[in-house]
């Protein structure tokens, strides 16, 4: 077997993108590496930042006399060998509770207050990060930003307990066992209070993704060229644009056809914000990742959306993977800033989007079965795709030359637009 260091991890345009030629299992992937499995015991993670690298070691190093901490084995330029926990995370030990349980309690209290002792400025960890070992042992991993980020208050770890509706219960329990500490905890929650409606989300430009504030306490969980995603609550989400004009025609498209199977429940709108249902569930492009083939089922119900698109007077009939949501009672689509108001009769992203999955031939077979008379539309000129050396798919150009189209005639019809996602960095999935 290849040594680990063989592996390559690189920051790609909207993941980290893996060349891993050896047969250690990739079990997290994040914003800062990737985390492959080398035993039982063992993992280790491969960072695209060697900055990065140096402060988690820096970190690792300076918390190793904690008990909570995992075990550092080994560390490189860009590399840290560490603790493997096959154990489940916190908030998974703690989905099916109606309170926490008080023992909990103590001991996360405890660990707060040991990052304290050992002068981390970062005295937090969401709950994903958090592992239950056996005797509900606790160990916490990830902790590049000990030194960097400010977090006297575990803001990330009240924002988890809350979506799970454990906050309430912790922090009763806090006060009960800490009354000084649940006093700090209230005056910086006064004197830092943001109402979600005020969170601050600016335009990054032409081309260029939203800013957003880093300590914000509702956890971010998309952002993309016109706004930003945090979560509520369990069930609700809410979406802040950087330019007030985004709000108002996402807010026309959403409000105007909540009748329809595949848009978002819409809750509350404001100026610059739009409150709506959470969907739970991978997007699409995830989840064809797991396919071996397409079934018809998922063309179905994609053929569906378009057509009701089409007769509910959308103008951009196309929606990339990333943004069909794959929950229990359907597919659910976000993102239609421009869906009244761009001109595009064929779902180009989509057609470029399957034929990256190769799934592209399997999808036009089938509609060319459920519904003729779309399928002769969509193929009636050939499919520009990214890719014309990958030819033959049905209904494209076999022509070299029809197929390779020039980037600014494709930009005319073919619009890319960021999606809500969510990563993970260490082993367990939640």
């Amino acid at each position: 077997m290849k040594e680990f260091t063989s592996i390559k991890v690189t920051k790609g345009v909207k993941t980290l993108e893996i060349d891993n030629p050896t047969n250690y299992p990739l079990i997290g992937i994040g914003s800062q590496g990737a985390v492959f499995k080398l035993s039982e015991d063992k993992c280790v993670k491969i960072y695209v930042d060697l900055l990065q690298a140096k402060m988690e070691a820096e970190a690792l190093h300076a918390g190793e006399h904690l008990s909570f901490f995992p075990k550092v084995y080994k560390t490189g330029s860009n590399y840290i060998v560490m603790e493997y926990f096959n154990a489940p995370t916190l908030r998974e030990y703690l989905r099916n509770c109606t309170y926490i349980p008080k023992s909990i309690a103590k001991k996360l209290l405890a660990i707060l207050k040991e990052m304290k002792e050992a002068h981390f400025t970062m005295v937090d960890a969401p709950l994903r990060h958090i592992f239950v070992l056996e005797n509900e042992e606790l160990k916490v991993i990830d902790h590049v930003n000990a030194f960097k980020r400010i977090h006297p208050v575990p803001l990330k770890l009240l924002r988890d307990l809350n979506i799970i509706l454990l906050k309430e219960s912790f922090l009763e329990q806090v006060q009960e066992l800490e009354p000084k500490t649940f006093a700090e905890w209230e005056t910086c929650f006064h004197d830092n209070s943001l109402d979600y409606k005020d969170i601050p989300v600016t335009s990054g430009g032409s081309g260029e993704g939203v800013k957003v504030e880093s300590a914000v306490t509702q956890p971010l969980i998309g952002k993309g060229h016109q706004g930003a995603v945090y979560r509520l609550s369990e069930d609700k989400c809410v979406k802040i644009y950087g330019k007030p004009e985004n709000a108002k025609q996402e807010q026309e498209v959403l409000l105007s056809t909540q009748d329809l199977s595949f848009i978002p429940k819409v809750h509350e709108t404001g100026t610059n914000y739009i409150v709506m249902e959470y969907l739970q569930g991978p997007d699409l492009n995830t989840f064809l990742k797991k396919q071996a083939a397409l079934s018809e089922e998922i063309t179905r119900q994609l053929l569906d959306i378009l057509t009701t698109m089409k007769q509910s007077g959308f103008k951009q009939i196309d929606t990339p993977l990333r943004h069909i949501i794959v929950t229990n009672t359907g597919f659910k689509m976000v993102d239609h800033v421009y869906s009244f108001s761009r001109e595009q009769d064929r779902p180009l992203e989509l057609f470029q989007n399957l034929h990256e999955r190769n799934f592209l031939d399997s999808f036009l077979e089938q509609v060319k079965i459920l519904d003729p008379d779309t399928y002769a539309e969509w193929t009636k000129t050939p499919i520009p795709l990214t890719h014309p050396e990958m030819e033959g798919n049905a209904g494209i150009s076999k022509d070299k030359e029809q197929g390779k189209k020039k980037p600014a005639h494709r930009k005319k019809e073919h619009h890319r637009r960021s999606g809500h996602h969510h990563k993970k960095e260490h082993g367990r999935k939640k």
